[in-house]
């Protein structure tokens, strides 16, 4: 058993727990926003990482983990589709080497009252926040358990706890990561597989645009919020790290919140 306490040795095998050198990471939606910010912060721990993208371009992405030593590349895909999610998996081990850690962080909103929302906007947000998580998280964890480690993390919402208004697509998707984030730690943990996700809070993001646009909105929002702003992509870069690391190696099933408090009130 690792035993920490003041001394340099013991600051040492501390740092040790976060450290990802050696390992591969996928990370889909890794173009911008969240997923970007992410990739670059488990290269920056040291993990090399294939960047699943679809219409926005990831070059600059790629460029910013090969300034910081790292190997990455760029894989094209919708992950909507699901003829395409298979290959990313085979095509990372071919190009890295291995698979360690996968982000299931890709994601869409459409916004429509529900007597409204139309079945092709429900249907594509389910296809790409969660049947994109079941088959790339299949497929990534049959890798995974061959070798005995892994590290899956879901990205989930504010609306895995809530109901939300105007987005029943998007709502629905992500109580069911949440409930697939516990199913598949329930059977994975014994062979060495951790999945957990994080909820992010009310974060200034692409698909939050609209709500930070509407002035009466943004102010109910953010009296909500104790620390009192939007979180941004940063907010999720240290929860990610921690969760692909072996500091959260008996860590299984939990959805972890980093909202600046949304949940407290």
């Amino acid at each position: 058993m690792r035993r920490f306490g003041a001394t340099k040795g013991a600051r040492s095998e501390l740092k040790k727990l976060f450290d990802l050198t050696g390992r591969t990471a996928i990370v889909t939606g890794a173009g911008r926003g969240l997923g970007r910010a992410i990739a670059a912060g488990l290269a920056e721990a040291g993990a090399d990482v294939a960047l699943v993208t679809n219409r926005t371009p990831a070059d600059e992405a790629k460029r910013e983990i090969e300034a910081l030593g790292r190997k990455a590349i760029v894989l094209q895909a919708d992950v909507g589709d699901r003829a395409k999610l298979a290959g990313l998996v085979e095509e990372t081990v071919v190009q890295l080497g291995r698979l360690d850690i996968l982000v299931n962080n890709a994601g869409i909103i459409r916004r429509t009252p529900a007597a409204e929302h139309s079945y092709d906007d429900w249907q594509e947000v389910l296809d790409v926040n969660l049947n994109s998580v079941f088959v790339l998280s299949q497929t990534a964890g049959r890798v995974m358990i061959a070798q005995g480690s892994g590290k899956i993390i879901n990205i989930a919402s504010m609306l895995s706890f809530q109901g939300g208004i105007n987005v029943p697509g998007y709502t629905a998707s992500k109580h069911a990561v949440a409930g697939l984030t516990k199913a598949l730690a329930n059977e994975w943990a014994s062979k060495g597989v951790q999945i957990n996700a994080i909820a992010p809070g009310y974060m200034s993001t692409d698909n939050t645009e609209a709500l930070r646009n509407d002035p009466a909105r943004s102010k109910a929002i953010l009296e909500r919020i104790p620390a009192g702003r939007w979180g941004s992509d940063v907010d999720l870069v240290g929860p990610a790290v921690f969760l692909a690391s072996s500091a959260s190696d008996y860590m299984n099933g939990h959805v972890l919140c980093v909202d600046g408090g949304w949940m407290n009130r």
